[in-house]
Formats: C-alpha cells, structure tokens, sequence
C-alpha cells in the first residue's frame, strides 16, 4: 500500500508536512513517518506564543519505539497548538494530515515555504 502524500502539502526532508492557510503554517508528521515510528504514546506539543526557527526542534513524539525529534519546516512564531494530543496521541496514527496536525506556526518569511518538497518530490524521496 503506497503512502498518502497530499498534493496540496508542502514536504521537509525531515518528512514534516506543511499547509499555508493564510500566512499561517499548520504542521504535522507525515503518514510516512507515523508509519515508520510506530505507535505513538506520546507528543510534546510546543509552547503557545514562542518563537521557532527552521529545521530546529520544535516538537517531541514518542512511539513504542522510540522518540523523535520533529524540525519546525518553516520560521515564525507558534499561533496554535493541538492541545488535544496530549490526551490522544494516537491520532497521529489515525489521521495525520488532519486531526493529528501538531501546531501552527506564523510565517515570518513565504519564501521558506519554496525550499520545501512538493508532493512529487516527496514522493520520489519516500519511494527510494
């Protein structure tokens, strides 16, 4: 079964994914990457209002298997953050480009948006 890969996301190496919703980021794991870690237990959701830099750490989840760092794919500051989470890990599992997405970030800069993946791309780097 082939991963699912939105085509209207934006990927990071790292295999975050981000959506632009009107200057703001939503940020979440991929369905590759779920599928690689396992079940998830836990997820550190970063702090409300504090400021991330790109490709730095900006979130923690834990699986039955071991835990990961996730790398904020874009600069700014975080305007929300998925508290419910904390009580349900597994929906990163469940549904990560939806009801399993981690924070969103206020776009400081759009232009980080282009050095991330398309969809096609990503593909290309998760088929290998």
């Amino acid at each position: 079964m082939g991963m699912n890969v939105p085509d209207d996301l934006r990927y990071s190496a790292d295999h975050e994914w981000a959506k632009l919703e009107d200057g703001r980021v939503r940020v979440g794991i991929t369905d590759y990457a779920q599928d690689a870690l396992g079940d998830i237990v836990y997820v550190q959701v970063p702090e409300l209002g504090s400021r991330v830099e790109k490709r730095e750490t900006f979130s923690e989840v834990e699986s039955t298997k071991s835990v990961s760092d996730i790398y904020a794919p874009v600069s700014g500051t975080i305007t929300e953050v998925n508290s419910e989470l904390a009580d349900s890990p597994e929906r990163l599992n469940e549904d990560p480009y939806g009801e399993g997405w981690i924070a969103v970030i206020q776009l400081e800069n759009a232009s980080q948006l282009d050095d991330l993946l398309d969809a096609e791309a990503y593909r290309e780097l998760t088929s290998g």
